[in-house]
């Protein structure tokens, strides 16, 4: 506290006490309002450096040794699919019990080649003998039934036939007796009573003869409709008791083409059931059969070329059958081979296979990368000048095979890009590249 000693003046009669001479004046600092204002800049100015400092949410920091950093290039763009191809029959025919029954002989192993027609092995089913035996009797006895009746239909043809060739003779021989009698009665020699009696004999007998002759048209249409209906339904029952035959003989399994028998462990005593599956009959020759990913089904078509890796030989082949369901993200190709087959492959190994898309052309590259399954190509991150920053920017991108992406926008040559995936960082908009 500062004291300042005060002069008296010349006016004042009477002499002051020490302490009415002395008093305390405060010096003057900052108000309080300016010390708030001062400390509200210092806080904003604090705040407004650690934002500026700060990363901000769309960015994101990763050690760069994480990424991998490609450059966008000019080159041949080579439009092929690579595949994973598995050896299959060309064609694979199913074996099936036609009838139930019990094994009773098996006359050919697994694996082994047969012969179309060759006896594989037999069955037996006491039930279905027995009903088919009943059935054949049945069958029989409607056939012999049904012939005697075309039979006797084929008699009653013969006898109105027979009857009509008789009336027309008795009508003949009394035109005859008629146009003898007629000139003579004329002329007096024969008596009126004769005559007119002849006369009406021959009339009656070419009556008798026309009426057989219109009921054996009747006859005749009728007859003919009922041994057509007779001889279909006699065909019919032939057919059946044929059909009888064949299930009995059904129980004999047969070869029904030549080829390779496989997936055939039937056993001598075994009961089957009917329609369950024996085996298969694979015949000669083989397939490729490759999944393809569905990004593809729209440019795979039957006919495009393809190329097989073997023994370190390349084997020719065509797409001959494209399956469009969709399972699990992919669809089902058929390869066949264009000239020679590999003659050692078996059936279930896997060759590298080559599928060619298009002609190879020149664009813009940039390497294949797992990124890809994350932006689906339509953007990605590109690396800065200075390489410390990767930033996220739209793109365009077309075909693409094993090694190379075919840069359509967005990109020039000489550029880097971020190949590897974008797991943690797929939402960020800038990357720090940070260097170990």
């Amino acid at each position: 506290m500062s004291v300042i000693r005060m002069k008296a003046s010349d006016d004042e009669a009477k002499p002051l006490s020490g302490g009415g001479m002395d008093r305390v004046v405060e010096r003057r600092g900052l108000s309080k309002p300016i010390k708030l204002g001062i400390g509200g800049a210092l806080l904003l100015i604090a705040a407004t450096g650690f934002y500026t400092m700060a990363p901000s949410a769309d960015t994101q920091t990763i050690a760069a040794d994480r990424v991998t950093v490609s450059t966008v290039e000019r080159g041949t763009f080579d439009d092929f699919l690579p595949l994973r191809a598995r050896v299959t029959p060309l064609v694979s025919v199913y074996l099936d019990a036609v009838e139930g029954g019990r094994v009773e002989e098996v006359l050919v192993e697994d694996g082994s080649m047969v012969q179309k027609g060759q006896l594989l092995a037999v069955l037996s089913n006491s039930d279905l003998q027995l009903s088919l035996l009943a059935r054949q009797t049945e069958v029989s006895r409607e056939v012999n039934s049904m012939r005697s009746q075309e039979l006797a239909l084929a008699q009653t043809q013969m006898q109105d036939k027979r009857a009509v060739i008789e009336a027309e003779l008795a009508a003949d021989k009394a035109k005859r007796q008629y146009d003898l009698q007629k000139p003579l009665f004329e002329k007096g020699f024969v008596a009126g009573k004769v005559f007119r009696d002849t006369r009406d004999e021959y009339l009656a007998a070419e009556k008798r003869a026309e009426v057989l002759r219109q009921g054996q048209a009747v006859n005749q249409r009728l007859q003919t409709s009922q041994l057509a209906q007779l001889r279909a339904s006699n065909a019919s029952l032939s057919g059946s008791l044929d059909i009888a035959r064949a299930t009995l003989d059904a129980l004999n399994l047969r070869a029904p083409v030549s080829g390779q028998l496989t997936a055939f462990s039937i056993q001598v005593g075994q009961s089957m059931s009917q329609g369950e599956r024996l085996g298969q009959i694979d015949t000669e020759g083989n397939k490729l059969v490759a999944q393809v990913d569905e990004f593809y089904l729209g440019r795979v078509e039957p006919g495009q070329t393809a190329t097989a890796e073997w023994g370190g030989k390349t084997y020719n082949l065509k797409v001959a059958k494209i399956y469009p369901q969709v399972r699990n993200g992919t669809f089902e190709v058929d390869f066949h081979f264009v000239g020679p087959a590999p003659a050692d492959v078996q059936r279930g190994q896997t060759l590298q296979t080559k599928l060619t898309l298009g002609d190879p052309a020149p664009a813009l590259l940039i390497p294949n990368g797992a990124f890809y399954n994350e932006t689906g190509g339509s953007w990605v991150f590109v690396v800065t000048p200075d390489g410390d920053e990767a930033v996220k920017r739209p793109v365009r991108l077309g075909r693409r095979n094993s090694d190379y992406i075919e840069v359509l926008e967005g990109l020039e040559p000489g550029e880097k890009v971020l190949t590897s995936p974008y797991t943690g960082f797929a939402d960020k908009d800038r990357l720090d590249l940070e260097a170990e």
